[in-house]
């Protein structure tokens, strides 16, 4: 009676496995890399409640209460005075282009009605178009701010309810008042989309011309590596413009998420955002032979891409060697854009340093694609 399973037969089959697991490079470093980019993403990347936000400062006054009102608000951790300006127009233009987090202002006569007894006031602006970065910082506001005016004054060791109503701190929550969910999270989704159908469709569909050997063919045609690169990547934009217009609508319609800027700038962003991605599939279609090793390192960049790009965490919560990190990812910057645009109203120039990287990104992936391809032609 034969055995259903040789030992000998199953050791030379294993074998033979480990030696085309070892040859396949890409694979390998899958198995191997994916869990570690896991491991330290969200072992030391990711922080839900996110210190040290860069905020502008607005005031006039340099008296003892308002130098006490700020220094109270650094020692909390979370905010970090980098612009100083008696200009609201500054300020605002600061926190609209995303610059900054929060904008604090102090009114001149804020000393003169803390001495007079009189109940002063601050304001705090805060940018929550990203509702969970800014929650903990304007949570500590109120206890801070009348502690630190106690501290001025000498009254530290009075009752508590001495100093009720002594001071109001008040909180605007800029573009988002609510703190609705969905004001934050549909707008990247539109890049979360883009990314991950125009990358995999545009590097698979290379791929796929090798595999089936009509590779060859479409080398013998008399075309430039040009004409062969945008013959490729021309459909796939068309097919981003139907997802652009079906994730527009169902934001709309579906979720109530308030559009604010103009559609042309939108669009404009939104070209320069998925043309560098076509073209991103089409530099990895250039380094992978098969149809699942153009899957594997679509999904090797798509995942640090997606967890630092500020769409599923505070950008601003992470350490600063992941936010340098998240800056090599066009995604990082189209969700800045789309968020800017539909959220804040901005125009062109609120967001040009993300216009002009997501450019940049453009010319270096076609630089890649097409030096790659002229490889394969020779």
């Amino acid at each position: 009676m034969r055995m259903p399973v040789s030992l000998r037969r199953l050791r030379a089959l294993l074998a033979k496995e480990f030696i085309q697991m070892r040859r396949d490079r890409i694979t390998f470093a899958m198995m191997l890399g994916v869990p570690l980019i896991q491991l330290i993403l969200f072992g030391f990347a990711i922080n839900n409640d996110p210190k040290a936000l860069p905020a502008a400062l607005v005031t006039a006054s340099h008296d003892q209460y308002s130098r006490a009102m700020i220094s109270a608000l650094e020692l909390t951790g979370y905010y970090r005075f980098t612009h100083v300006t008696d200009s609201a127009a500054e300020a605002e233009a600061l926190i609209q282009a995303g610059d900054v987090a929060f904008v604090v202002t102090i009114p001149s006569d804020f000393g003169a009605r803390v001495v007079r007894g009189d109940a002063p006031q601050i304001l705090v602006e805060a940018d929550a178009t990203d509702p969970a970065s800014s929650s903990g910082a304007i949570s500590t506001l109120g206890t801070v701010a009348e502690q630190a005016l106690l501290r001025a004054k000498g009254e530290e060791a009075q009752a508590a309810e001495a100093a009720a109503g002594r001071l109001e701190v008040v909180v605007h929550r800029r573009y988002n008042p609510e703190g609705i969910s969905q004001y934050n999270i549909v707008p990247g989704l539109l890049g979360v989309i883009l990314q991950m159908t125009m990358v995999m469709m545009t590097s698979m569909a290379l791929t796929r011309e090798t595999e089936r050997g009509t590779m060859e063919n479409l080398l013998a045609m008399p075309a430039t590596s040009t004409e062969v690169m945008l013959s490729k990547i021309l459909p796939y934009l068309v097919v981003g413009a139907v997802q652009v217009g079906v994730v527009l609508l169902a934001a709309r319609t579906l979720f109530s998420v308030p559009f604010l800027g103009r559609l042309d700038v939108l669009m404009q962003a939104v070209f320069l955002f998925v043309l560098a991605l076509v073209l991103l599939g089409y530099a990895i279609s250039s380094f992978a032979r098969t149809q699942m090793q153009a899957m594997q390192l679509t999904f090797f960049f798509f995942l640090p891409s997606l967890l630092l790009s500020g769409f599923m965490f505070p950008y601003r919560g992470m350490p600063g060697w992941a936010q340098t990190l998240g800056e090599i990812f066009p995604l990082t910057h189209f969700i800045r854009a789309i968020r800017a645009v539909m959220l804040k109203g901005a125009d062109l120039p609120a967001i040009d340093r993300e216009m002009a990287i997501l450019a940049l990104f453009v010319a270096i992936y076609a630089a890649v694609a097409l030096v790659r391809f002229r490889r394969t032609l020779d």
